[in-house]
């Protein structure tokens, strides 16, 4: 470092040709970000990367610098919500003692999942990538956490990845129907056609990491199955990844019920909101009660998510923020929990110088 205005310092770092362009990004405009996001000025010429600023802002500068040229020596283009990400990681407290144990932003942002059609799915906060750890370290993990922090997702990439690798023999997707009483009674077609609505986003994730021409077969053969919750009920599941969605729709009674489904050789994720529970006023949601009934029990791993997990659109994590201040405010436990559905869940689907 070296010294320009009084109280500044600044740094220069040589940037490897096979990473230059990847951290550039698109018409630079993943260095436009990290240039919007740090204090410290950035300016590239060359190969140099120059940083100038207060010593505190440099030398945070030249970690999130450092973890995006080791993410695009990876081979990987550093996009804006890379940068972003990084810059939010680095941010938190820990981060040091974080790297220390293979939880840096580049180790996170770069733990492939799948990959198909050049595409690779993989965990995109620290959140995300301990509960992908999670997932591989415990026999039953519950994903608790709000809408588009990826639970299930994640969860439907580490089966697939698990039956690619043949350490389980068929993949379970299961989900409540909340109104399979009268309601869903009243709906046309069969059973099946009635209760399609509530199944419809586990077919949605599926056709995003199977060949889809795949998939039918793969269901006829039993090796890929999608049912409603009440189908578990009797059976033992061996050899099997398992997973609940929407598991704040279930009672303590089926959550019991669905657990001790489990069978030899088999695991268990469980994913769901405590903020969007759909069940009839005055029913408890199972998911909200398991944590106390399981807490100490060995193998059993619960992984929290926040807004700040948020992988869809960024207004995403503001909403759930919203909501959650007004909810406090309000003294009340969520609107979807006092006003339930009347019918199918509805998914909807930096500068260079």
């Amino acid at each position: 470092m070296t010294g320009t205005e009084p109280g500044s310092v600044q740094s220069r770092t040589a940037v490897p040709d096979a990473a230059l362009l990847a951290l550039l990004g698109s018409s630079d405009e993943s260095l436009r970000t990290a240039e919007d996001m740090l204090d410290a000025d950035v300016h590239v010429r060359g190969n140099e990367l120059t940083l100038t600023g207060t010593p505190a802002d440099v030398a945070f500068a030249e970690r999130v610098f450092a973890e995006l040229i080791l993410l695009a020596g990876r081979g990987q283009q550093v996009s804006t919500d890379a940068v972003r990400r990084t810059v939010e990681m680095l941010s938190d407290g820990g981060a040091d003692d974080r790297a220390r144990i293979g939880e840096s932003p580049a180790e996170v942002l770069s733990l492939d999942i799948l990959a198909r059609r050049g595409r690779s799915i993989r965990p995109k906060t620290l959140n995300q990538k301990r509960y992908v750890d999670a997932i591989d370290n415990h026999t039953i993990v519950f994903g608790i956490g709000p809408a588009g922090t990826g639970k299930t997702y994640l969860a439907m990439a580490k089966a697939v990845q698990a039956l690619q690798a043949k350490t389980v023999n068929r993949i379970i997707l299961t989900r409540p129907a909340v109104e399979a009483g009268e309601r869903l009674g009243y709906l046309p077609g069969t059973l099946f056609e009635k209760i399609d609505p509530y199944l419809r986003p586990l077919y949605d994730a599926l056709h995003d990491m199977i060949d889809p021409e795949s998939i039918p077969k793969l269901i006829a053969a039993g090796t890929i199955e999608v049912a409603p919750l009440a189908y578990m009920r009797g059976r033992s599941l061996n050899d099997a990844f398992i997973i609940l969605d929407e598991a704040q729709n279930t009672t303590p009674e089926q959550m019991k019920m669905f657990l001790t489904r489990l069978g030899f050789g088999s695991r268990i994720v469980v994913t769901g909101d405590v903020t969007q529970v759909d069940l009839p006023g005055g029913t408890r949601s199972g998911l909200r009660v398991v944590r106390d009934i399981l807490a100490g029990v060995d193998d059993v791993h619960f992984a929290e998510l926040t807004s700040t997990d948020v992988v869809r659109h960024r207004l995403v994590a503001d909403i759930v923020d919203a909501y959650g201040r007004w909810d406090a405010e309000n003294e009340r436990p969520s609107l979807r929990s006092a006003a339930p559905r009347t019918g199918p869940p509805q998914e909807r689907r930096s500068r260079r110088r």
